[in-house]
Parts: C-alpha cells; sequence; structure tokens
C-alpha cells in the first residue's frame, strides 16, 4: 500500500502483511500450524530471507490478497474452521494496515493429531 501524503508517502510491505495473517491465522482455533510447503523451503535456503511459512500475499495500491496454507487440528470441521480462519485475516489486516483484503484463500495440506502436537512441544532440559 502506498498513500501519499504531505511531505511523502506511505508503504506497507508486503512481508508486513504476510506477518499480520500468519499471526491472525494463528490465533484461529482449530488451527495447528502453518505449512511451508517444499518451494517455500527452498526459497529461503536459497535467499537467506526468512519467509512467512505459509503465507505469500500480493499487495496493491489499496488492495492485498492473501493464500494462506494450514495444518488443521483433527476432530474439529474444517469447513468452519477455514471460514473463521478468512475472517479472522481479514479483519486483521484490514483494521491494522487499511488495505482491502479482496481475497483470503486457504488450502488445507495437513492434519494434525492430539500425538503429533505433543511431540512437536519443545522438551525442557533441566
Amino acid at each position: 500500500m502506498t498513500e501519499d501524503v504531505l511531505g511523502g508517502n506511505i508503504r506497507i510491505s508486503d512481508d508486513v502483511v504476510a506477518t499480520i495473517a500468519g499471526m491472525a491465522a494463528l490465533e484461529t482455533p482449530g488451527i495447528a500450524g502453518m505449512s511451508g510447503g517444499i518451494s517455500e523451503g527452498l526459497a529461503k535456503r536459497l535467499s537467506g530471507k526468512n519467509v512467512q511459512k505459509g503465507v505469500s500475499v500480493e499487495v496493491g495500491q489499496l488492495e492485498a490478497a492473501i493464500d494462506l496454507r494450514v495444518i488443521v487440528q483433527f476432530g474439529i470441521p474444517i469447513q468452519s474452521v477455514c471460514r473463521q480462519l478468512q475472517d479472522n485475516v481479514r479483519q486483521a489486516v484490514e483494521n491494522m494496515t487499511g488495505l482491502h483484503v479482496v481475497e483470503v484463500n486457504v488450502k488445507v495440506e495437513g492434519v494434525a493429531f492430539k500425538d503429533e502436537e505433543k511431540e512437536e512441544a519443545p522438551q525442557r532440559v533441566n
């Protein structure tokens, strides 16, 4: 987003929008995590940049489009979780940036079971 104001303009980076969208996604009940995908992992290794895992955005002057790749928790209706996810991400991005979010596309790439979540939890070492 670029906004002309007296004495300059305001530009909101794609990375900022991706971070806001990712945080809103992870705060949505029923979302176990984000899925990075193979190409994103390769891009991170090649560029050395911290690519926002599971989120890609296209930001224009006044609008944004967001694609999310997520892992949902087992036992929760996927359709309703994804609708809530779309609403949460849209509201967060619009409220924080002033951009109009034209679409939030969600691709469910996995299901997390309770045992998997426990295994991924960091272990404390005394």
